[in-house]
């Protein structure tokens, strides 16, 4: 039995045109930073204070070194971006990935390339996200290494 892909509504639709301007500007910005060669840090030069968990604990929070991770994924530095954070480097694939979906359910106004909604693709891209991002800061935590 063939169910027909539902149609999105204009709010629907915009959101997902905006999710996608959104992420290209998110990569956009740090394609114009410069990652601190220490695999953290890049986010201060957006004006944001040093991460308080790292300097109160010296290990590092599950978003250390992100900032640092996407500005080497900008410039195709995928081991770079990796020793910065792990989760950082597969989010900041996951993000570049997830854009032509979000444009081309947009423009469709129905879930595109096989999904039946878009809750099913933006749950899992979410909880993806936290999962590896948990899992990395796991490791780390257990290896005794904040970076590196």
């Amino acid at each position: 039995m063939n169910v027909p892909l539902p149609h999105l509504g204009p709010w629907t639709r915009g959101f997902l045109a905006s999710g996608a301007i959104g992420i290209i500007g998110l990569l956009g910005l740090a394609r114009m930073l410069t990652p601190n060669p220490q695999g953290f840090g890049t986010h201060t030069q957006l004006g944001l204070l040093p991460c308080g968990f790292f300097r109160a604990t010296g290990y590092p929070c599950p978003s250390c070194g992100m900032t640092t991770a996407f500005a080497w994924m900008t410039r195709g530095r995928v081991g770079m971006a990796c020793r910065a954070n792990l989760a950082g480097g597969v989010l900041a694939v996951a993000c570049a990935v997830l854009v032509p979906w979000l444009i081309a359910s947009a423009w469709a106004g129905r879930p595109c390339w096989g999904a039946r909604s878009i809750d099913g693709p933006l749950v899992v891209f979410v909880v993806t996200a936290v999962g590896v991002s948990l899992a990395v800061w796991t490791v780390r935590l257990i290896l005794g290494r904040a970076f590196g």
